[in-house]
This record gives structure tokens, C-alpha cells and sequence, in this order.
């Protein structure tokens, strides 16, 4: 297959899968004439980047989880533990999120949306500025 119908078939840009070869997450075979080769391994390999993508994995779990897929003496714990080591990141930005939108609901909440100048959005805004590290690290 060319690049063209493997990208069709998988559903990833081909510039995505140009890049993927890039960096080694996958290797299409070369014909003589320079142009890639794909064959049904390389389509199977793009569709589980591109699942693993869908589901938030970085670039190197998803060369951790290529290695783990590829390797048929793997032990299951090591795939699980990339997953729930992810799946703690996500609870993390969840949990961010969910008090980012409880203040910013208080802070509108409390904002009459008025004709008159003085805001509580602006005004906290105006007086909690980015955390400082060890307030960050808490």
C-alpha cells in the first residue's frame, strides 16, 4: 500500500504517519523507486498509535506500549502498569479541572453582569497571580 491508502485506511494524516516513521515507531518497507511499501502489519501498527492517541498516551508510552504489543514474552503487568500510571494522570487534569470550573463558577456566580465597573472575575484575576513553585507543588 502507499501512504495515500494506508493513511485512508488507518484515519491518521499521512504528515502523522511520515512523522511516526520519523521517529521510529514504525518502518515501512522501501521499494526500489524510494517510496514506502506498507503492508498489513504497518496498517495494524498505525490503527493501535492512532487508538493509543485517541486515549491520551504520549509519544513514548506509545513506543513502550509498540514494544510491549511486539513482544510475545510480555507480561501483561507491564502494559498495565503504563496504563494505570496514565490513567492516574488523567484523574489528576480531572480533578484540576473540576476546581478550575467550581472557582470560575463561584467567581461568575458572584459577578452582577451589570452596567456598573466593579467585577469579582477581574478583580480576582487581578489579585491571585500564577502559583509560586512550592504553592504549585502542594
Amino acid at each position: 500500500m502507499n501512504i495515500k491508502e494506508v493513511s485512508e485506511r488507518s484515519n491518521l494524516p499521512a504528515k502523522t504517519i511520515r512523522y511516526y516513521e520519523e521517529i521510529g515507531l514504525i518502518r515501512p518497507k522501501r521499494a526500489e523507486n524510494g517510496y514506502r511499501a506498507f503492508r498489513e502489519s504497518d496498517l495494524h501498527k498505525l490503527a493501535f498509535l492512532g487508538r493509543a492517541r485517541e486515549l491520551g498516551f504520549s509519544i513514548e508510552d506509545c513506543r513502550t506500549l509498540m514494544a510491549l504489543y511486539e513482544d510475545e514474552t510480555r507480561e501483561s503487568a507491564h502494559v498495565r502498569s503504563v496504563a494505570e500510571e496514565h490513567l492516574g494522570a488523567i484523574d489528576a487534569k480531572i480533578a484540576q479541572l473540576q476546581s478550575m470550573r467550581k472557582t470560575l463558577a463561584h467567581l461568575v456566580h458572584c459577578c452582577a453582569g451589570d452596567n456598573r465597573p466593579d467585577c469579582p472575575i477581574l478583580e480576582d484575576l487581578a489579585t491571585h497571580g500564577p502559583a509560586q513553585p512550592e504553592q504549585a507543588a502542594r
